[in-house]
């Protein structure tokens, strides 16, 4: 550690108040020390790390102690200002009630991992994915037809999102608040997949045409709630079947979808071509997914859902939408979605696309939702022309 670090750590004081008052909870936890540095996912690049889940409980156990004296600043200069904090000093300090279910969910990790009887011995994959501007696809031009959905107002994409690839509403800075006070879809994610937050450490921030893809996690917790009312509800038994390469057989795409301080913002050709491209990450297994970027990135769920749908049409996936209690969008995209088939409405140009561009530039002078536009003009298409007398 070079001089200039040891006098930023001694000007920087922590507070580990929330620590304290968790202080009858004790964890036996291993210190390792790899044996080369960590490999970095460094933005603009398609790399790929797998580390063991021994390794990961490690590297986690040095973040749960602050040992990575490099990340203690945030200064827009130091050395890795591109990347997410790792070392767990913001979770231990301003006590709340989100912080003490989210450390019960982390103490039960590590008391798992540290018991010669539970410790996992399994591999997780860490995938960084660029898209290159010759694998962007020509959305005006595409001529698939909607895939199969499914669309449910009940359950959970983890839960009942099992074989498919399970979406995660992400940051750019993979994990977003959950080393904080956060407790959205994706901080709720990562504390019941704690692996997934050394993620935190090689990870640099997302660019637009990028994704991370992570397979083999384990999910060692069962919670109820969201937000406020989040609570660590006990352990859970992983039952995912591992593949040849010792992996749980999970695979989660983090995707971070853009933020809107003004909501008529995203009605935006620019920006649903961005939205269109960041979703275009997709492998084998169907799609599970729901109201991507709809909560406090106030995003439209009829256009996120409308984006999704087109980006499961041109890979030729199944998606599966959840829309977390929404009845009313329930019903409204099922019923949108089977006029789109029936009528065989395109991705490109002459439907989806073109209805998308059309719904831009005519939004501010209208207050019809986009389903309402769909539906509108699909049904004024499909109505023969009247004869010339």
């Amino acid at each position: 550690m070079t001089e200039k670090y040891i006098r930023s750590s001694l000007n920087y004081q922590w507070s580990f108040d929330a620590l304290r008052t968790f202080n009858k909870v004790s964890a036996h936890i291993c210190v390792f020390l790899c044996s080369q540095a960590i490999p970095l996912l460094r933005k603009g690049r398609s790399a790929t790390i797998t580390l063991s889940q021994y390794q990961i409980s490690c590297l986690l156990a040095n973040a749960f102690f602050c040992t990575f004296p490099h990340r203690n600043t945030s200064r827009p200069n130091a050395e890795y200002s591109g990347y997410p904090s790792i070392n767990f000093n913001s979770l231990f300090e301003k006590w709340s009630e989100r912080k003490r279910e989210k450390l019960r969910a982390i103490m039960h990790y590590f008391k798992v991992v540290t018991d010669e009887h539970t410790q996992p011995e399994g591999l997780v994959t860490f995938e960084r994915r660029c898209l290159s501007n010759t694998d962007t696809p020509k959305w005006k031009s595409c001529k698939e037809t909607l895939s199969k959905l499914h669309v449910t107002s009940e359950g959970q994409i983890e839960a009942d999102g099992k074989g498919m690839l399970q979406v995660d509403f992400a940051s750019s800075w993979i994990g977003g608040g959950v080393l904080g006070s956060g407790l959205l879809q994706e901080e709720i994610l990562f504390l019941m997949n704690p692996e997934l937050i050394v993620a935190r450490l090689f990870t640099e921030k997302l660019e637009d045409n990028e994704c991370l893809i992570i397979t083999g996690s384990q999910q060692f917790s069962s919670y109820s709630g969201f937000g406020d009312t989040f609570e660590w509800a006990g352990p859970y038994q992983d039952s995912f079947e591992r593949d040849e390469w010792a992996r749980l057989k999970r695979q989660i795409l983090a995707i971070d979808a853009l933020k809107f301080r003004d909501r008529t913002e995203q009605y935006n050709r620019k920006h649903i071509f961005r939205e269109l491209n960041k979703v275009r990450f997709t492998i084998e297994p169907d799609i599970a997914t729901g109201k991507w970027g709809c909560g406090a990135f106030n995003g439209d769920p009829q256009l996120k859902a409308v984006i999704q749908l087109m980006a499961a049409a041109k890979a030729k996936r199944g998606l599966a939408f959840f829309t977390f209690m929404d009845k009313h969008l329930e019903q409204n995209l099922e019923q949108i979605y089977h006029l789109m088939v029936t009528e065989k409405v395109t991705v490109g140009k002459k439907k989806l696309y073109k209805l998308l561009e059309d719904f831009c530039s005519q939004h501010h002078r209208s207050h019809v939702d986009l389903f309402e536009f769909i539906d509108k003009n699909i049904r004024a298409s499909s109505r023969p022309s009247k004869s010339l007398l």
